[in-house]
């Protein structure tokens, strides 16, 4: 049996986030995305020493591959040259939040 429940996601690899710093650093938004990778690691750090669980690195690492994984969809539909201006904001349909 194991502790976990069977819900719980698999960890990443040992090495994943070294890998997907590497990854990061070799596309071509590594001006912003290494930053804001190390950025999420380094908060993600300090919960992790606080609360004595890997949980937030490992959130961090597959919040960052899944990242990753779309960059290229989302390239394809922002440079499929659709449209975005013409939606409409949804304060103007409801009305002001309370």
């Amino acid at each position: 049996m194991s502790a976990q429940p069977e819900e719980a996601p698999a960890p990443p690899a040992p090495g994943a986030a070294a890998q997907l710093l590497a990854q990061l650093r070799a596309d071509g938004r590594a001006e912003t995305w290494v930053p804001a990778f190390e950025r999420d690691w380094a908060k993600a750090l300090d919960d992790s020493r606080h609360t004595y669980s890997l949980t937030p690195l490992h959130d961090v690492v597959r919040t960052w591959q899944l990242r990753v994984a779309a960059a290229p969809a989302v390239d394809t539909y922002m440079d499929s040259g659709r449209d975005e201006s013409g939606f409409v904001d949804l304060d103007d349909v409801l009305g002001a939040r309370r």
